[in-house]
């Protein structure tokens, strides 16, 4: 176990099982009907397999794997969305990131609503809020639409707001899962010199993505999942071949 002084996130022998329903057709659902049959067939997917690390603040951690590793997975259960079924999760510290775009925003509300809304969410007073709202909204580069309505915005302008609203909260532990491909070009550099920043004020980061080269030169260290198992934790350019070797 890691030294908790130091450690933000702590994942001890987690693993997670979805149960997955087959639904038939409507002939073979009133067959099976008359024949007294289930009218559908239930598969246990294990999504993650007694997986265990911990990450110390100040580390970026990239998680890599082929579609259905469980990178995602694992980062909704460190982030709270979800519980694992076995094993224990801690995280020290406030957590903030970007794992689905547009969540925590309500569609009726505007965006200067949400921007009050989502940071009370991530745990800032609204008083913190307000003081910091120019900023956020400065950092998204939407102040014209900011009191419009969110569910006219594009899945960009979500981007811009949450990923603003989510690193203005000043995180301990900052979440990212391919949100970064949203965005244009400009702004995905913008968002990346801040995730710098929040590297280098000693946050610990979490990232998913399937650009290798941006999470090898962001990481330092690459944690390799397959098939919801753990095969590979250390050097991010080690991790990075790995995969592309698969």
């Amino acid at each position: 176990m890691a030294d908790t002084g130091t450690t933000r996130i702590i994942v001890d022998d987690v693993s997670k099982v979805f149960n997955i329903r087959h639904t038939h057709s409507l002939k073979e659902w009133i067959v099976a009907k008359i024949k007294g049959r289930r009218e559908a067939t239930v598969d246990r997917f294990r999504a993650l397999d007694h997986v265990s690390f911990s990450v110390d603040h100040g580390e970026a951690v990239a998680l890599l794997g082929l579609n259905g590793s469980g990178k995602s997975t694992l980062l909704k259960l460190i982030s709270g969305v979800m519980n694992p079924d076995d094993g224990e999760i801690l995280v020290q510290g406030k957590i903030a990131g970007l794992i689905e775009v547009g969540a925590g925003f309500h569609p009726d509300l505007t965006g200067r609503e949400n921007v009050y809304l989502n940071g009370a969410i991530l745990g800032m007073s609204e008083e913190d809020i307000a003081a910091r709202f120019d900023e956020i909204v400065a950092f998204s580069e939407i102040e014209e639409f900011i009191d419009t309505e969110v569910k006219f915005y594009s899945s960009g302008m979500f981007l811009r707001l949450a990923f603003a609203v989510a690193v203005h909260t000043d995180p301990d532990v900052f979440l990212v899962d391919e949100i970064l491909a949203v965005g244009d070009e400009p702004f995905q550099k913008k968002c990346l010199a801040r995730i710098r920043e929040l590297k280098e004020s000693g946050k610990a980061l979490v990232i998913v993505s399937h650009d290798l080269d941006m999470v090898a030169s962001l990481c330092d260290r690459g944690i390799l999942l397959k098939r919801g198992k753990m095969i590979h934790d250390g050097d991010v350019h080690e991790a990075v071949a790995l995969l592309r070797g698969q």
